[in-house]
């Protein structure tokens, strides 16, 4: 069994400086926990990545507090385009901002990866809980049961040094994925991709008017073309079996998709494999998979660096309650049991999906459908549903609009007014622990706990006000026409517990006993709330 011992007073060493990596750092440091961010390269990549960033990333983003410079530097999109590239009539688009009132950012942003991540470090660097060090490489670990010692090599030579947890953030060709000796299962695709940034004018001197995000479907050669705030990204499909194109071949190829142009300029390009391979087992004792080291997928519909985000969403609180003695050990299994299923069969075969759907393919992508909400709802990832009881009930597609909340759902970020009256979203109330939310009839005064853990608070929700002498003033929330209520589609009566990630844990009828929330809390982290 393990105990936290040494691990209490060491920080959690983060193995890779990518997004994920310090994405995970921030979550770490929104929970007061001390990160160490050990990367190989002695800067931060400069390479053509991902360019689009979903709206369940930014909610991240946001619980974290990095969210602001992150869209002060970006392109928001609110419609996303389905284009048929024969005929340039847009056929299927889906308009985001039918789910304003479920999320606080009804878009999605584009962004290329070398530009997000120095957003990042500034994060990092501002936290005060976590330390980026740059050409350090892990040579080594040993799990001591209580920590685990690390071997680091730096211009200085060799190094020792000791963490809590290890968070293996280090990519497809991941060192310490191969250094616990785990294999990877799935495939590589015989399709190569090729992204080519070209600096072309297509709102006045050549006005296109497409979509941000754009999708060009074609059974022969499709194309997805992203606005970046400094150039038109084009990606492309490329045969089995053909050469890796020129900076004049595929610019001269994306004017066969646009029509000619009065200037167009190529920033850069790049050729990359398409892979959809997961790791057999995220988890060895205090030694973590994240990210692509855990999973690569096809990064159609931005499923690869947002698919790790989750990672990042759901291991930090977790590490956080064990090591503050909140949760039993068995806390940490949960991770690799909600999101291993979303990458193999969740993104992975949506992704897949999304492919054959942009080659006009009749097996093409079931994720999507003639609900404009559902399409938006699954294509910013607000619909992932996770397996918070081990039934295997889990889902990345919103099969339903509007459905009823259950649990692993995302709690819907409606609107409510907080006991001092002010507007706010439901996830700024939950944020940083487990949330009670009793839904329920205010002037009855219902029996409310007191918040006496910083692991657990309680709120009753109501479309009343709580009366000045009821004493529950100060854990009441005004629902106004019962709106989120609605939405979830919950009784009068009942509890929902929230996770500190803004799932949803269970939803039960209120019993009356106010243990009820804490023993909940009990079943799902092995400890009464302290």
């Amino acid at each position: 069994m393990m105990i936290a011992g040494k691990a209490q007073q060491q920080p959690v060493a983060i193995i890779g400086s990518g997004p994920v990596g310090m994405i995970t750092a921030l979550g770490l440091a929104h929970y007061g926990i001390p990160a160490v961010i050990y990367e190989d390269d002695t800067s931060l990549s400069l390479d053509t990545k991902a360019g689009t960033i979903l709206t369940r990333t930014l909610e991240v983003l946001h619980r974290y507090g990095a969210v602001r410079n992150v869209l002060s530097k970006s392109l928001r999109v609110e419609e996303i385009g389905e284009i048929d590239r024969r005929t340039q009539k847009s056929t299927f688009p889906v308009f985001l901002d039918a789910l304003s009132e479920e999320t606080r950012y009804p878009f999605v942003i584009n962004m290329p990866q070398h530009h997000l991540e120095p957003i990042l470090s500034e994060e990092i660097k501002r936290s005060g809980l976590i330390e980026t060090k740059m050409g350090h490489r892990l040579e080594g670990y040993e799990d001591k049961g209580d920590c685990v010692e690390l071997t680091i090599r730096n211009a200085d030579g060799v190094l020792k040094t000791q963490a809590a947890f290890v968070l293996a953030c280090d990519g497809g060709r991941s060192t310490v994925r191969e250094l616990m000796g785990i294999q990877v299962d799935g495939h590589s695709l015989p399709v190569k991709y090729s992204l080519v940034d070209l600096e072309v004018d297509l709102d006045t001197a050549n006005p296109r008017d497409y979509p941000y995000l754009s999708y060009f479907a074609d059974p022969e050669e499709w194309m997805i073309l992203v606005r970046h705030p400094h150039c038109w990204r084009f990606l492309y499909p490329l045969k089995e079996g053909v050469e890796e194109p020129t900076e004049e071949e595929l610019k001269e190829k994306s004017l066969r998709f646009i029509g000619q142009v009065d200037s167009v300029k190529v920033i850069n390009k790049v050729t990359y494999r398409v892979h959809h391979r997961v790791a057999t087992q995220w988890r060895s004792n205090r030694v973590f998979l994240m990210g692509d080291a855990a999973h690569l997928i096809t990064p159609m519909w931005a499923l690869g660096l947002n698919t790790g985000v989750l990672d990042a969403s759901n291991l930090p609180w977790r590490l956080t309650w064990f090591l503050r003695g909140w949760a039993d050990e068995s806390i940490l299994d949960g991770y690799e049991r909600e999101q291993k299923p979303l990458a193999i069969h969740g993104s992975g075969e949506m992704a897949e999906a999304a492919r054959r759907s942009m080659e006009k393919r009749s097996d093409g992508t079931a994720a999507m459908s003639d609900s404009n909400w559902q399409n938006a709802y699954t294509r910013t990832m607000l619909g992932v549903k996770l397996d918070v009881v081990g039934t295997t009930n889990w889902s990345m597609v919103a099969r339903a609009e509007r459905p009823a909340s259950i649990a692993g759902d995302r709690l819907p970020d409606y609107l409510v007014h907080t006991p001092q009256g002010e507007q706010t979203r439901i996830h700024d109330v939950c944020s940083g622990k487990f949330t009670a939310l009793y839904f329920c009839d205010a002037r009855r005064r219902p029996a409310i706990p007191q918040a006496r853990s910083p692991a657990l608070q309680h709120y009753q929700v109501s479309r009343y006000d709580a009366p000045l002498d009821s004493g529950l003033r100060d854990r009441s929330l005004l629902d106004p026409g019962n709106a989120l209520a609605k939405r979830m589609g919950v009784a009068l009566n009942t509890l929902v517990l929230v996770r500190p990630d803004e799932h949803i844990a269970a939803i039960v009828p209120i019993d009356g006993d106010p243990e009820q929330a804490a023993r909940i809390y009990r079943e799902i982290t092995g400890r009464m709330p302290v």
